[in-house]
């Protein structure tokens, strides 16, 4: 099995295009690579990369990511969006929705706890539930990919859904999925506070107080 390590790499040759300079362990070498390259060839991937590109560089810097979503939208013809949100951004995804419709968009939304189906479906006991020996309805992250598979989206965009929701509604979503926020409640849904704090605040939850200290109080 091959094991990549481009998260400590330093060099990125693979940006500079000075690929002879990289190790063996990266991936500009690996065999694979041509057999990749030619799965761009196909329609949808080429469509999608070659439009994401042009979204990228006509955005960079200067426009949101609602504005690029919108942007790449549009250059792939897409008309018809579907938005699978959180019930805790209901708010959030009743906005969403205005804004695609006033820039000429379809949009169906499914929120996340469609079905009404109890917790209890899960195996989830009582004690385990958020608000014990109330009904709580589980999320559906399934059911809102099916049902969006079945209004026939052409792109469904993620507004909050929960770590491992998320991923069942990648799984079983047939239109390409991109993700306008992801949900972290503590950090007022900005997930990569916790990396950028992870030397101060959150020092000792993130890495654990080997040292016996209570971290850098900045």
């Amino acid at each position: 099995m091959n094991k990549y390590y481009c998260a400590l790499c330093t060099d990125h040759y693979c940006r500079s295009g000075e690929v002879e300079k990289t190790t063996l362990n990266c991936p500009c070498n690996d065999d694979d690579i041509e057999s990749i390259k030619e799965l761009y060839q196909e329609e949808e991937n080429f469509n999608l990369a070659y439009h994401s590109a042009l979204t990228e560089a006509e955005g960079y810097g200067n426009k949101t990511r609602l504005e690029e979503i919108m942007d790449f939208a549009k250059k792939c013809g897409f008309s018809r969006l579907g938005i699978a949100f959180c019930l805790g951004l209901s708010k959030e995804a009743n906005t969403l929705c205005k804004i695609l419709r006033h820039n000429s968009f379809e949009v169906v939304s499914v929120i996340c706890k469609n079905g009404s189906i109890p917790k209890e479906f899960l195996n989830i006991s009582q004690e385990q539930k958020l608000r014990p020996n109330t009904y709580e309805p589980m999320c559906n992250p399934i059911g809102q990919a099916k049902l969006l598979n079945k209004a026939e989206t052409e792109l469904n965009i993620i507004l909050g859904l929960c770590v491992g929701h998320d991923s069942l509604f990648i799984k079983y979503s047939e239109a390409p999925v991109t993700v306008f926020a992801v949900k972290d409640r503590v950090l007022a849904h900005n997930p990569l506070g916790a990396l950028y704090l992870c030397d101060s605040y959150y020092k000792n939850r993130l890495f654990g107080n080997t040292n016996g200290s209570n971290g850098d109080k900045k």
